[in-house]
């Protein structure tokens, strides 16, 4: 008698946190057709989806070498029909319309019920997409979700310098780069801090990472 039995569905898991991690194992564990691989930060699992390739990623936006959002930019380079579902702590609508605009299905609240979680990746894995309830009504709702974005706080010059910066260019390279003084860089750059409130320069670039310019 032929076998016809579905294939199991892979998921990639990439987040830092062990308990989110072993959270995910015991969440996924009731369903055998489920197969689940791990990643600690964004090369490993850069390098897992390469090698794995799994019908969905979920991905912590907060990772220990880059954000989430930059490794699901690397993923989506090698592989634009890459299922990803964004899995945070942060509910600013801006993350959420963030996240969905650089081309990720599904988005989901490390605070929701976890049967959340198994109803997303559901969801994506058949070709639809998903926003944790109160963060689509969030989303839908606030006219304030894109002014949430820091973006939308910054003049084009400002934006640019900031891009610049996060793809780990020096002051005097952004300054060479633009056509401007050295001095101009410096100055926009210390009110590009005091507008994002970053705390150092590597802050600033962290910030830039996270919201997706660099």
């Amino acid at each position: 008698m032929q076998d016809t039995a579905k294939p199991a569905t892979r998921i990639l898991i990439v987040d830092d946190h062990p308990v989110v991690l072993s959270g995910c194992r015991t969440l996924f564990a009731s369903d055998n057709t489920i197969r689940i691989e791990e990643a600690t930060d964004a090369k490993s699992g850069h390098r897992a989806y390469v090698s794995k390739r799994p019908d969905v990623t979920v991905i912590d936006i907060s990772l220990p070498d880059v954000s989430g959002f930059e490794l699901m930019r690397r993923i989506r380079k090698d592989d634009p029909d890459a299922k990803i579902i964004m899995f945070s702590m942060n509910d600013d609508p801006a993350f959420v319309v963030r996240a969905v605009e650089l081309g990720a299905q599904g988005y989901v609240s490390k605070g929701d019920d976890p049967r959340i979680l198994l109803k997303a990746v559901r969801k994506v894995v058949a070709g639809d997409n998903f926003i944790s309830p109160q963060l689509a009504e969030a989303v839908t709702f606030s006219g304030a979700a894109i002014k949430a974005n820091p973006a939308s706080q910054m003049t084009p010059r400002e934006l640019e310098i900031l891009r610049l910066l996060g793809r780990g260019d020096k002051i005097v390279e952004v300054a060479e780069a633009l056509g401007i003084s050295y001095k101009t860089v410096a100055n926009t750059t210390s009110l590009l801090k005091q507008k994002l409130g970053a705390k150092n320069h590597s802050d600033l670039i962290r910030i830039a990472v996270e919201i997706g310019i660099g």
